[in-house]
């Protein structure tokens, strides 16, 4: 069924990273279903075709895919360009593509390390460096796809934690910067949201039903997270409705982090 295309986010071009899955698709789906073309940026062109081929059925404002590998600042600068070819400018700029590395810390080496900070906050940095440019003199908004991880630890995850860390000092200086252009930068602090990468974690596991448990009980809500909880939080954040919202971070996680742990 086709869906209607009047809202505030009609005629406005969104850039979307990590678009082909999880949160990031489902971001993409809610900004299409509001009337914003789209151009999604993934590294699998395989599975990024079909977001888009499915977007495209429904009708609505044009929807396109660009293939990149993040971690390569050359690419990057490459997508810059490739969008400024697509689009006179760019409205919204979602930084979502994100890696994660399972390893203890004493056995990550470097280049996984480096690799994880490169996808995860180089990334967002150059992306935001390279697009503010394009945005409109009315200004716009960028939102940064952080984690929980970015204020609780936990094990096996240091380097995805110190990319997420830093993904909120970059967008509480972002806000600052880029203010004077009137381009809002908020992220979002997802908690565990039931998204390909987390089923491909849980079914790692020994005993993946037990973990599925109790994952779902750490939940004072009493469920994990769906694509469609951070969808609704990032489409606030980009929308007008947020016009006086800068510089900050909203988690979602069902009250996760507010449960005291012995």
């Amino acid at each position: 069924m086709a869906h209607t295309h009047s809202s505030e986010f009609s005629g406005l071009t969104a850039i979307i990273t990590g678009a082909a899955r999880g949160i990031g698709r489902s971001i993409a789906e809610s900004l299409h279903a509001q009337g914003a073309r789209l151009i999604l940026v993934d590294n699998r062109a395989d599975i990024g075709q079909e977001t888009v081929e499915s977007l495209r059925t429904r009708g609505g404002a044009s929807v396109d895919l660009l293939v990149a590998d993040l971690a390569r600042p050359q690419a990057i600068a490459g997508l810059a360009l490739e969008i400024a070819d697509m689009t006179p400018t760019v409205d919204l700029l979602v930084n979502n593509a994100g890696i994660e590395v399972d390893l203890a810390w004493d056995r990550l080496t470097s280049d996984e390390f480096d690799r994880v900070l490169a996808v995860n906050l180089r990334a967002p940095f150059l992306l935001s460096q390279a697009l503010a440019g394009q945005f409109p003199p009315a200004g716009g908004a960028i939102l940064n796809l952080s984690s929980i991880h970015a204020t609780h630890a936990f094990l096996n995850s240091i380097a995805y934690a110190c990319s997420k860390a830093g993904l909120l000092a970059l967008t509480r200086n972002l806000a600052l910067e880029l203010a004077p252009r009137n381009i809002r930068v908020n992220a979002l602090c997802p908690g565990y949201i039931d998204t390909p990468l987390w089923e491909e974690w849980v079914n790692s596991a020994p005993d993946p039903e037990a973990l599925s448990r109790e994952t779902t009980a750490l939940h004072p809500l009493g469920r994990r997270g769906q694509p469609a909880d951070v969808a609704a939080a990032a489409l606030y954040l980009l929308s007008p409705s947020a016009s006086f919202v800068t510089g900050t971070s909203l988690v979602i996680d069902g009250g996760l982090t507010v449960r005291a742990h012995p």
